[in-house]
């Protein structure tokens, strides 16, 4: 451990818009939806779609979305990110530092503060506990990508996934452990992942079953039987056919099955942010409420939380 002060920590997520215009979002949708990772489309036929349909009428309704969800200090996502990151410096007592793969801070810039401080290994942390080609593998382009901009490579540790890991598994069962202990406990207990398009699953793209494997020991932790608890996938986008089942669909079904209480936690979601905030807490309550649900407790990201905090500290020093 003497040699602590060559060791850096890069966290790094998705990103956020600047601020919740429509100008804003459209800037960082463009990034975002240009990337390979995740629209694999030949880009003659993709670009045209993106830049004469897409950007110009998502843009001004996500920035509505946005501006619903948005603090005092900015995009839920970069603010509970900063927490995080600060959080984990004063745990670990080395320099961390934060990169988005899209939007700033970008992930060179979080390279490029991290030397400034005369880190010569950095560990990289993509706050994805599911591995994704669509997510994790994106940050590890984005960092290569970086690399050339650079005069002195660093060492690098990459922490491709964490989905099984003790703490937090711990951790998530904890924030159901506390929901319960406030609201009571409902009829079922819904993991809800961002999905992916099938077709990058059927291609090999292990995500799933990575889904599954934290849901199965998220259940086992909270002594739940299989019935007991769900799975399912949200936010999919365009046309094709992505993960099923789809969370909307499915929490619209539940009451007509005899479920009228509901838990939902999103554990493939590190922070707080739009599809958490927006789509779960507000807009899918909405379909479950009015298919006949009755009481839908929405459970919060791990965010900055000391059980989260003191997760990434561990899988950094397994690294060190």
């Amino acid at each position: 451990m003497q040699n602590n002060k060559n060791y850096g920590v890069l966290l790094a997520n998705l990103g956020t818009p600047q601020a919740p215009t429509a100008a804003e979002v459209k800037r960082f949708l463009s990034e975002f939806l240009h990337d390979q990772r995740v629209v694999d489309m030949s880009r003659w036929l993709w670009c045209p779609i993106l830049h004469g349909i897409i950007l110009p009428l998502r843009s001004p309704k996500v920035a509505k979305l946005y501006q619903s969800i948005w603090m005092d200090e900015g995009s839920p996502l970069m603010v509970y990110s900063k927490r995080q990151q600060q959080g984990l410096q004063q745990a670990l007592n080395i320099p961390v530092e934060m990169g988005m793969t899209y939007g700033e801070p970008s992930l060179l810039s979080g390279v490029q503060k991290l030397q400034q401080q005369g880190v010569d290994s950095i560990i990289v942390l993509p706050l994805y506990p599911q591995y994704s080609g669509t997510t994790s593998a994106a940050v590890f382009d984005g960092v290569a990508k970086a690399m050339k901009q650079v005069d002195v490579v660093p060492d690098l540790s990459f922490v491709r996934d964490y989905h099984d890991h003790p703490l937090y598994i711990q951790a998530l069962a904890d924030k159901v452990r506390q929901s319960w202990q406030e609201n009571g406990q409902g009829d079922l207990l819904v993991c809800s992942y961002h999905g992916i398009p099938k077709r990058y699953a059927d291609n090999g793209d292990i995500y799933p079953q990575h889904c599954e494997q934290t849901t199965r020991l998220l259940a086992a932790e909270l002594g739940l039987a299989p019935e007991k608890v769900l799975m399912t996938y949200q936010s999919r986008f365009g046309r094709e056919e992505w993960l099923q089942p789809y969370t909307d669909k499915t929490l619209q079904a539940l009451p007509g099955q005899g479920v009228k209480k509901l838990d939902i936690l999103c554990p493939a979601f590190s922070v707080d942010c739009l599809e958490t905030l927006e789509e779960i807490s507000e807009q899918n309550c909405e379909i479950f409420l009015h298919a006949g649900g009755e009481t839908f407790h929405y459970i919060e990201c791990l965010n900055d939380s000391a059980a989260h905090i003191a997760m990434m500290a561990s899988l950094v020093r397994e690294r060190l």
